[in-house]
């Protein structure tokens, strides 16, 4: 990577301080006496858990601060601009000339009405910047560079007629059509899947060469962050930990942060918990020619068809990951063994006992037994309601507790996911994410469960966060003998806590492995392809990666 020591820098930023208003009207700092620089041409990436201060630093490099939030000392530099120092008017004169902002989510930066090509050169329209057909013809040649299909007439679709992979290199295009000498990267590959990852992230890196813009790329993902940054600045707590090329941070960190944070990113492989020998040897799931879709019925079948014929079984004790990318049917397999969505055709058993088809039609006892936790513990928890009544619940209906009993037992609860006693009287909204999915999880364990369906529950949180949550879910098992199926499209969390493992394609099983043998057992094209995508911790595993284009084209689901 370019070595930036001599160059000048574009980016100055001194002694940052931002404050925050809590709903209670308490002042807090959450960004603590920051200071860096960035070069031109260079990228450099800010790294740590959630609420480590990421993305508040990032958009306070364009003169942003969140609702409730003010930068309260400091100075921000950017090139001959005093951020910092700017009304608010002359700040929104450089956003877009001088610096520019790519979203995690660009379905949100893009108007569902408007045809893309639109949106793109609306910049330069708003500042003047050049006649429209000159931004076309230069909208143009960045859809090139950004390796985008049809780059002449993909600017004629609009939003919902192209991929989340695409729309999120449309949001690069976006951003660096008005020349911006800095470009903000706000995890944008976050909600990608690793195949679209991979072609994303080679966009950006081309595109930032070709255009000689800096970047501030920010993210949990210490592997993209290999491919993709010069330097690293390791942040928590609204502080610097630790900052340093990309090369020496990921293999010589100096701050116990920042090995923790490479510990967490490297999990332990799965070692599967002794089952009693009282316990009887019947699979705890077994799923037999299941089919599901979504839509209106014809014929008893859906319009839209989904899951084909799939069949596995779960011994009792042990784990089962289920992987592919987006739209391959992993989650629509959770919720159809869940009776979330009735199948069409097919059936499952637990322990043995078919189900019947529809959540509706089981008994008490046969939820019980088989419980899900969802992605987003935001929407599945109610805001409205506290910790200790969103628990209670289920401790009444499957078990009739009430009154002191339910109490005790909603605290034992919180105890097992390592959550104090006095969150139970607490919102949601109060909670960190990790929180959040710490109670999602309890209230599944206080039906006394003997399997869990897990969809997602760890994408939504940073790397620390997960890998306890991991840890926690090997720790439960120990305790109480579960079997987890785990949904999940992060290989190394499937790595970290399954047996074996389900690569699905299209709605169907298209090969059975053992978890930690995926690499060197995996047969077919997909399965290889899918488990070649996932970064490694190697500055130079992207420009050493080979893969079929054939078979990216094959299986191209972008």
């Amino acid at each position: 990577m370019k070595d930036f020591a001599q160059e000048t820098a574009l980016v100055s930023v001194r002694d940052l301080r931002i404050g925050a208003t809590t709903d209670a009207g308490r002042k807090i700092e959450i960004i603590k006496g920051v200071s860096f620089d960035i070069a031109p041409g260079e990228m450099v990436s800010l790294i740590g858990e959630s609420g480590s201060g990421k993305t508040t630093i990032a958009l306070s490099l364009m003169g942003h601060t969140r609702t409730g939030c003010a930068i309260t000392g400091g100075e921000i530099r950017l090139d001959r601009h005093i951020v910092t120092a700017m009304s608010e008017k002359a700040r929104a004169r450089i956003r877009g000339t001088e610096v520019s902002y790519v979203p995690q989510s660009a379905a949100a930066a893009f108007n569902p009405s408007q045809r893309i090509m639109d949106q793109v050169v609306e910049i330069t329209t708003i500042h003047g910047l050049m006649p429209r057909d000159e931004a076309e013809a230069k909208a143009v040649s960045l859809f090139r560079a950004l390796a985008l299909p049809n780059p002449e007439t993909i600017g004629q679709r609009y939003p919902h007629q192209v991929s989340g992979g695409q729309l999120q290199r449309l949001s690069a295009a976006m951003a660096l059509i008005g020349s911006p000498k800095l470009v903000i990267f706000d995890e944008p590959t976050t909600a990608l899947d690793v195949t679209t990852q991979i072609e994303v992230l080679r966009a950006f890196r081309n595109a930032m060469a070709e255009v000689g813009a800096a970047g501030v790329y920010v993210s949990h993902d210490l592997a993209v962050v290999a491919q993709i940054a010069d330097r690293i600045v390791v942040l928590k707590g609204g502080e610097i930990q630790e900052e340093g090329s990309c090369e020496q941070i990921l293999h010589a960190p100096a701050h116990p942060y920042t090995r923790q944070l490479l510990a967490a990113f490297e999990p332990v492989l799965h070692e599967p918990s002794g089952v009693p020998d009282r316990v009887k040897h019947t699979p705890i799931l077994e799923v037999h020619d299941l089919c599901a879709g979504y839509g209106p019925m014809r014929d008893g079948v859906p319009y839209a068809k989904i899951l084909k014929n799939v069949n596995f079984k779960l011994d009792r004790g042990r784990n089962l990951g289920v992987i592919g990318e987006s739209g391959s049917g992993k989650s629509t397999l959770a919720r159809a063994i869940a009776g979330i969505l009735p199948p069409y055709r097919g059936y499952t058993m637990v322990d043995g006992q078919e189900m019947p088809l529809d959540l509706a039609k089981r008994s008490k006892e046969q939820l019980r037994r088989a419980q899900i936790v969802f992605q987003l513990a935001d929407t599945a928890l109610n805001p409205a309601q506290s910790i200790g009544t969103i628990l209670g619940r289920p401790l009444t209906f499957y078990h009739g507790l009430r009154g002191q009993a339910r109490e005790a037992r909603v605290i034992e609860l919180l105890d097992m996911v390592r959550l104090p006693a006095s969150l139970r009287h607490r919102l949601p909204g109060e909670l960190s994410g990790g929180q959040k999915q710490r109670v999602n999880l309890a209230r599944a364990l206080a039906a006394e469960p003997e399997l869990i369906l897990c969809d997602e529950i760890t994408s939504a949180l940073d790397t620390v966060v997960a890998a306890a949550i991991i840890e926690l879910l090997k720790e439960l098992q120990r305790e109480l003998h579960l079997s987890y199926m785990f949904i999940s499209h992060d290989l190394s969390t499937v790595e970290a806590i399954c047996d074996e493992v389900l690569v699905m394609y299209k709605g169907e099983v298209v090969e059975a492995l053992p978890a930690a043998r995926m690499s060197a057992e995996a047969l077919h094209p997909y399965s290889r392809l899918l488990i070649s995508s996932v970064p490694q911790l190697d500055t130079n595993w992207l420009n050493t990666l080979e893969q079929d284009p054939e078979l990216i084209a094959t299986f191209a689901n972008r």
